[in-house]
């Protein structure tokens, strides 16, 4: 019976399936493709594989990987097939970090208080002898017990005055050194790597192989991670020529990274990608709208007044170095900054950062330049006097390139200097962009009221009348032309029974609206060197006589 049973046993494991070894790997991540919204990660993992089936384990991966975006590639020195892919939650373990220099530091502070310590214990001890000495009887200080002769006391008192206040000096500068480095130990403390909370959760992930032969295997396993961002940061140079010259502008665009993933980039190869991961798949269904009578209002005094909520329309999206020559002198040529090489798709651009970079994992930003173009832009002087009567200059250009400007600061240079900070939106492929370079006070603008006139209804009438025109002066101080746009505005009014019109000494605009908005125009016109232009603007408003208006800005 045993024979028997001892048989089948072999019979069945010879039969039967092979269990499938748990092989723990090291990997490490190699490539990053950063979103606006998150992070595709690739780790690569070098595995030596048994005969038959066995299961990797990459273990301590972040908590937040997405596990329907989990891919195995690999490629092995024999027969390999990649089965299930999964992932399990586990306990993390906290990893203390150290940094050896900052540890370094805070040991020679400490041993240089220690020194600074045992010099103020004895500077201390020094001035409690000195005070002793100062507090005994006269006949104590003589060393045969007999008082001090009178006339040697003036000796000792300044002896004892003047080593009191050195011994008080010392303690002094010992005291705020010692301070000084208390301080310095406590900020060093503060900037250690904090260790991962205990018992933060992690990622195992497990992939089942099976392999014809004992062989060598390189897995690349890609997941998505949130917690990783970047956003765009621009710097425009604007050179404005003059003088037989033309305008120039540089255009360059940086890319700012932060992670907080839980896990180490370092050294690894960085991609940016203007695709949001986030923003999901498809548009939001949308519901039928119905309108409704409002239900009469409840008697005073009763239950209450039924109320109805006014019918939602749907949220809107959301807004998205060289070699020297060989000569006799080395020539000099300036550094150029590294630059990322863009790639372009009809729906998405990706840059690839050049050489391996690292991004710490604490949040803190890096910036890397990603591309720049070389742009001839259009000159414009705008103000808006009604406002502020400061000229402004512009420079507009068409974004010719392979990828949109994704929204984001822009850090405003003219002519070599820093002149502030400015917004730029989304900017699709061939759209205008717009940018505003500082004040220009080669441009003097000025604006006037040229009357204003009141009118209260007559015997016979029944409308109160408000008539205003102003006079703008605009002059080009500059030697060279250069075209200006003065923007101003009406009023308008949305009740039947108030009218605004204007006057026919208003100087006809160029641009009855500007940008869709209702009372405001403008006037661009081109001007020469030294030449100024006169534009009037006047309107009436009409309301009836038992009425008050006001004016106010609509947004």
């Amino acid at each position: 019976m045993r024979a028997v049973i001892a048989a089948t046993a072999i019979a069945c494991a010879l039969a039967g399936p092979a269990w499938a070894a748990e092989i723990e790997a090291a990997s490490k991540v190699d490539t990053v493709t950063v979103y606006p919204d998150g992070a595709s990660v690739t780790r690569i993992a070098i595995v030596e594989l048994p005969t038959g089936a066995s299961t990797i384990v990459l273990k301590g991966l972040p908590a937040t990987i997405d596990p329907a975006s989990l891919r195995v590639a690999g490629k092995a020195t024999g027969a390999l097939s990649i089965g299930a892919v999964e992932t399990r939650a586990a306990p993390g373990n906290p990893r203390p970090v150290i940094d050896a220099a900052l540890e370094t530091k805070i040991k020679a502070l400490r041993e240089k208080r220690d020194i600074a310590a045992a010099r103020m214990e004895a500077a201390e001890r020094m001035r409690a002898m000195v005070r002793r000495y100062a507090e005994a009887s006269p006949e104590k200080l003589s060393p045969d017990g007999k008082a001090m002769d009178a006339t040697n006391w003036p000796a000792a008192w300044t002896a004892i005055a003047e080593r009191l206040t050195k011994v008080n000096e010392d303690i002094r500068v010992l005291t705020a050194e010692l301070r000084d480095i208390d301080g310095e130990i406590a900020a060093l403390e503060r900037a250690r790597p904090q260790p991962p909370r205990p018992g933060a959760p992690v990622v195992d992930v497990t992939i089942a192989l099976e392999a014809g032969a004992a062989s060598k295997a390189e897995l690349a396993v890609t997941y998505r991670v949130a917690g990783a961002s970047w956003r765009p940061i621009y710097d425009a140079r604007l050179d404005t020529g003059g003088k037989g010259k033309k305008a120039s502008l540089e255009l360059v665009r940086r890319a700012s990274i932060t992670q907080r993933t839980g896990e180490a980039w370092n050294n690894v190869t960085l991609i940016v990608s203007t695709v949001r991961v986030a923003r999901g798949t498809g548009a939001p269904e949308l519901l039928t709208s119905r309108v409704l009578l409002r239900p009469p209002p409840q008697p005073m005094g009763g239950a209450g007044r039924e109320r109805m909520d006014a019918p939602r329309s749907a949220p809107p999206a959301p807004a998205p170095i060289t070699e020297p020559k060989p000569a006799d002198k080395a020539e000099v040529v300036d550094a150029r900054e590294q630059q990322a090489q863009v790639q372009g798709g009809a729906f998405q651009a990706s840059f690839g950062v050049p050489g391996r970079v690292s991004i710490p994992e604490d949040g803190a930003a890096k910036t890397f330049r990603i591309s720049s173009a070389a742009i001839e832009p259009q000159l414009l002087i705008k103000t808006v006097p009604v406002l502020n009567p400061t000229a402004y200059l512009q420079a507009s250009f068409t974004n010719n390139e392979e990828a949109p400007l994704l929204a984001g600061p822009v850090n405003i240079h003219r002519d070599g200097t820093f002149v502030g900070q400015s917004a730029l939106p989304l900017v699709a492929q061939g759209d205008k962009v717009e940018l505003s370079f500082g004040a220009d006070d080669q441009v003097k603008v000025t604006r006037a009221p040229v009357a204003r006139r009141q009118a209260e209804p007559g015997f016979l009438g029944s409308s109160r009348t408000d008539t205003v025109e102003f006079k703008t002066l605009v002059k080009n101080l500059h030697d060279f032309p250069i075209k200006i746009t003065v923007v101003d505005r009406v009023p308008i009014t949305e009740v039947n029974t108030i009218t605004v019109e204007m006057l026919d000494t208003t100087t006809k605009p160029t641009e009855p609206t500007v940008d869709d908005r209702r009372g405001v125009m403008a006037w661009t016109y081109d001007y020469a060197a030294g030449e100024q232009k006169e534009i009037r603007l006047g309107y009436r408003v009409k309301w009836p006589s038992d009425r008050e208006v006001m004016y106010g800005d609509v947004r």
